[in-house]
């Protein structure tokens, strides 16, 4: 998807046609979308592709002209899955040219509602360098508030693993934690590249940007933070709960351990009786009532001896 956006006095609105000071967004964009942009604007085709590789690494990149910047960086985004939500990263590029700014990512992000919806002071298109350090501090900002929503979701989760140890709660604990992961791994390299970018001569020329610039570092290294506390919690849980679990299942086999040797006393009673030799008790008339009452006797005795030492 190709839309092209440009700040006026009444906001920001649809263009049809790539004019100084514009924003171009560019949403999973086919082939013929890529041609008419790096065409257009004398883009090197690598810096948009970049983006559309899920595995690309956060990066700041110039052309051999130095005409064009590249900016990438890992966006959070949330999909639902069943019953839970799955966090993840995808990368976000952003194409300083001197004509306008491109971005480019495989999904569409909650980075740039702020910006279509006007939410975002002091946004205009044409000044770039601050849209530019705007976007980057919606996205540690986004990190943040995903990182609060896992927070939320695995206590929750805890919640229901006290009343009941269910696969599907463990497996939504495993989800969260895959999550913290990608998160922490993602926080970290862009704080590399929002350090790298203090040395850039764009941005040092305005101070408010600079300030901006800043602020978004704070706030990065804040979710970085975050993202640790909370793995380190919810890695703690998943042990103590791997621990409740086996636990768990020790007592459930002491006690079918127990019970079996129980009912195993009847059953060597009854079979030391049934041999076809003499036996006490085998002329007697009370023989059947008197082999019950010695094996019930003797299995109370033994479940009593159990019972005293925490066997049952």
């Amino acid at each position: 998807m190709l839309a092209i956006y440009k700040s006026v006095e009444n906001g920001l609105f649809d263009q049809k046609e790539i004019e100084e000071g514009c924003w171009i967004n560019l949403v999973n964009p086919t082939e013929e979308e890529i041609e008419f942009v790096c065409g257009r604007l004398s883009i090197d085709y690598d810096f948009v592709r970049a983006a559309l590789d899920e595995e690309e690494r956060p990066r700041i990149e110039a052309s051999n002209e130095e005409e064009h910047s590249l900016i990438i960086v890992d966006v959070p985004y949330m999909e639902l899955n069943r019953d839970s939500r799955i966090y993840e990263t995808i990368p976000l590029a952003i194409i300083a040219t001197k004509l306008c700014v491109v971005t480019v990512c495989l999904k569409e992000s909650l980075v740039m509602e702020g910006f279509f919806k006007n939410n975002i002071k002091t946004f205009f298109t044409f000044k770039k360098s601050r849209f530019i350090l705007q976007i980057l501090y919606r996205n540690a900002s986004l990190f943040l508030q995903y990182l609060r929503q896992i927070d939320k979701q695995s206590n929750v989760i805890e919640t229901e693993l006290h009343k009941s140890m269910k696969n599907k709660e463990l497996i939504q604990l495993l989800d969260l934690e895959k999550s913290l992961v990608y998160f922490s791994t993602s926080l970290r390299s862009n704080q590399l590249v929002l350090e790298k970018l203090l040395r850039y001569d764009f941005i040092k020329k305005y101070p408010d940007d600079m300030e901006l610039l800043e602020d978004t570092i704070i706030e990065n290294r804040q979710a970085i933070e975050m993202a640790k506390i909370y793995s380190d919690i919810l890695s703690g849980t998943m042990d103590a709960f791997a621990s409740v679990i086996s636990n768990n299942l020790n007592i459930v086999m002491k006690v079918l351990a127990s019970i079996t040797i129980v009912m195993a006393i009847p059953t060597i009673i009854s079979s030391f009786f049934g041999m076809n030799v003499p036996v006490p008790l085998h002329d007697s008339p009370f023989a059947f009532g008197c082999i019950m009452v010695l094996s019930l006797s003797i299995c109370f005795v033994a479940a009593y001896v159990m019972s005293k030492r925490d066997l049952f």
